[in-house]
């Protein structure tokens, strides 16, 4: 057992260590404090740091969505803007169709009116059966008169005639070398007392037939819409029921040439009538000449007279016109009709047709090329070989 010194001495130096050991453990505690103070105050700034920071973010996302939401929209109705554009462009489109259709549909109707012979309104020309273009001269007046007075109606029933029956009569006739000479002025004074010419732009001529040939389909073709265009002479007689009853029967044909068709020689020798300067382009000679209409009477379709109209430039002029004409249709898919109503002879030759039913449509004599002495025998002729007075009034074409 201890005394009490010694257990003083023991207790002494257990205080001593304690007070020691408890001052380290003071410090120990004093730091510890500091660092978790330290410890908190940085976790506090943290959470802080990161309440303010996650708003933030959860805004700009919020801005972000809310602007791809606008975008979104935006598009949106662009979209629904182009699809009623769209939809716009088409009824518009099909209001166009329809008012085009309208219009082809009124035009049609208008052709089906021409096609009847009825007249066309506005700049429409109104559709003819036939045109027929007398060929004359300016030393012709008698020959002109001879006709006036027997198968070419004059005034009024020449008027009632196209209207009526679509047939139009002119004489055909150009210029003189002189312009606005005498001869000319004697046409004019003409004209002004029976309104029946066609003047040409061409300069009257005998070795300018053919040329004239060409000026005349070009303008007929230019002022009438027929079916057919038809070019006499002026020293022959026609009776025009008939010609008009056998072109009738070709009215369906679109390149149809109508006449008495011959295949002459083709003549070499200088000086004689119907010298062909050209000969050598026909071969040996002797030879003949390709098959086409005597140029007394012929006729052609619309299509053949727009042809001459559109290449009237290019197409080659031989010294005949009957040959020219004919030529201007080698190559192309022509129907030559040969009837030879269209070039009997003068009494007894149409007056023994006519008594057997087969009245003639154009009546000249060959050895004179056209009714010899016509001025004198024109009435003489109409009155043995021309048709009923009445049959052009009951003709239906």
């Amino acid at each position: 057992m201890l005394n009490s010194k010694t257990k003083m001495s023991v207790k002494g130096r257990v205080g001593v260590g304690g007070g020691e050991m408890g001052s380290r453990n003071a410090v120990v505690s004093r730091n510890l404090a500091l660092l978790l103070c330290f410890g908190s105050f940085s976790a506090g700034i943290l959470f802080t740091n990161r309440i303010w920071t996650e708003p933030e973010r959860t805004n700009l996302e919020s801005e972000n969505c809310n602007q791809k939401l606008k975008v979104e929209n935006h598009t949106s109705i662009n979209s629904l803007g182009q699809i009623s554009n769209t939809q716009y462009d088409i009824s518009a489109l099909d209001s166009k169709i329809s008012n085009i259709e309208m219009k082809l549909a009124a035009a049609k109707a208008e052709q089906q009116s021409l096609l009847r012979g009825d007249i066309a309104s506005g700049n429409l020309k109104r559709k003819y059966f036939m045109v027929i273009g007398i060929n004359t001269a300016f030393s012709s007046r008698k020959r002109r008169d001879s006709v006036r007075t027997t198968w070419m109606p004059q005034g009024e029933a020449r008027k009632k005639l196209e209207k009526e029956k679509g047939i139009v009569i002119r004489f055909v006739i150009g210029h003189s070398s002189t312009a606005g000479g005498i001869l000319d002025k004697a046409i004019e004074a003409e004209e002004m007392v029976h309104g029946d010419f066609l003047r040409l732009e061409h300069v009257e001529g005998y070795l300018e037939l053919s040329a004239k040939t060409k000026t005349y389909f070009s303008t007929a073709v230019a002022l009438w819409d027929a079916d057919f265009y038809i070019k006499v002479d002026d020293d022959v007689h026609v009776n025009l029921a008939t010609l008009g009853t056998i072109l009738a029967g070709h009215r369906k044909k679109r390149r149809v040439y109508v006449g008495c068709m011959k295949s002459g020689p083709v003549l070499s020798k200088r000086g004689v009538k119907y010298y062909e300067p050209e000969y050598w382009k026909f071969g040996e000679a002797g030879n003949r000449y390709f098959r086409h209409a005597t140029g007394q009477l012929y006729a052609i379709s619309k299509d053949l007279a727009t042809y001459i109209s559109e290449n009237q430039h290019i197409l080659h002029k031989y010294v005949n016109e009957d040959v020219s004409l004919g030529s201007w249709f080698i190559g192309l898919d022509v129907e030559h009709v040969d009837d030879k109503r269209i070039c009997c002879g003068t009494p007894p030759d149409c007056e023994w047709k006519a008594q057997l039913g087969s009245v003639c449509a154009a009546s000249f004599d060959w050895k004179c090329s056209g009714i010899c002495r016509s001025v004198e025998r024109m009435v003489e002729v109409h009155r043995t070989c021309g048709e009923d007075v009445n049959a052009l009034e009951h003709a239906s074409f």
